[in-house]
């Protein structure tokens, strides 16, 4: 008995005896993990890799333009009119290459002078490119070219009295010729002018096209948008520039005009309609260019540049 005794108290003793513990990790390993994560960021998953391909091809496209309207990346097409503006410094972003393009010296100017410029090269079969551009002939060449980044109105006068001068600034009014926009900022580029201001509709914008006219200018020339050109003239009344309208039976001709050398917005109508009724009420003077020669109407960019060459004359 004695024995058994023994025994049954060794097993006893055994039962009462330091246990070896999980450590907490049974009851970690019990405890919830959260949510499944959606299918596009677990690792591994055919959606995360969809998406993982889509935020690197994001990360290669071009930053769109800052101040600039809304809208899309303007095309140019063509292999002359895409090796043209690059060759003019027409901001674009991305050159579009038709896939096993035959290579010829203008394919090879456009490649190199998008390489030169830091462009994003894309190879893009031809049905992709007949897609993008709605079937124009681009002859396997596309030129993107992102939204013009407009400043404001008030930009212009504000720089020219930064730089202690009297704002010379330029207004269209109905210009609908990209290429009559270009020669007017290369105008007044040349001449010493602080900018030029376009209405938001129905007018000409600064395109590729307006671009290759300015020959370059437009990148040191600002172009400003306004929404109301009537508005537009009476608030720079307001800060103390005479607004000057060219008209073909104008009461005044250039070389009386004094108020040139002051601070002045010269306004271009259109050349068929000339003014809009309401902008040529609002001119302080409307003026008129003597044309010895007997022509009706001068071309916008050329009028444009004779009132800017007088004014810079009169203020040299």
């Amino acid at each position: 008995m004695a024995g058994n005794s023994q025994r049954r108290n060794r097993r006893t003793s055994n039962k009462k005896g330091a246990t070896v513990g999980s450590g907490g990790q049974r009851r970690r390993g019990l405890e919830g993990k959260g949510p499944t994560p959606p299918a596009h960021m677990r690792k591994g998953h055919k959606k995360n890799r969809v998406a993982n391909a889509q935020a690197k091809q994001a990360a290669r496209r071009p930053a769109p333009r800052r101040g600039g309207p809304k809208g899309t990346n303007e095309l140019v097409v063509g292999r002359n009119s895409v090796v043209e503006a690059l060759r003019e410094g027409v901001p674009a972003t991305t050159l579009y290459v038709q896939q096993y393009l035959d290579n010829d010296e203008r394919v090879r100017e456009a490649l190199q002078l998008a390489t030169d410029k830091g462009l994003n090269l894309m190879e893009a079969p031809r049905p992709e490119l007949d897609r993008m551009t709605n079937g124009l002939n681009h002859q396997g060449l596309v030129l993107s070219v992102p939204p013009y980044d407009y400043a404001h109105p008030e930009d212009l006068t504000a720089a020219a009295r930064a730089d202690g001068e009297d704002p010379l600034i330029v207004a269209l009014d109905g210009i609908t010729d990209p290429r009559n926009l270009g020669a007017v900022v290369r105008s007044v580029s040349a001449f010493g002018g602080h900018g030029v201001v376009v209405p938001e509709r129905r007018a000409a914008g600064m395109t590729a096209s307006a671009w290759k006219t300015s020959a370059g200018t437009a990148a040191r020339t600002p172009v400003a948008r306004a929404t109301n050109m009537t508005r537009m003239l009476e608030a720079y009344q307001k800060e103390g520039l005479m607004v000057v309208g060219l008209a073909a039976d104008g009461d005044v001709e250039l070389h009386e005009l004094d108020a040139l050398e002051g601070p002045v917005v010269i306004v271009v109508g259109s050349e068929g309609k000339g003014l809009s009724r309401l902008v040529g009420e609002t001119c302080d003077f409307r003026v008129r260019i003597p044309m010895p020669g007997g022509a009706e109407s001068l071309n916008a960019g050329v009028a444009a540049g004779v009132v800017l060459y007088e004014a810079a004359r009169r203020r040299a």
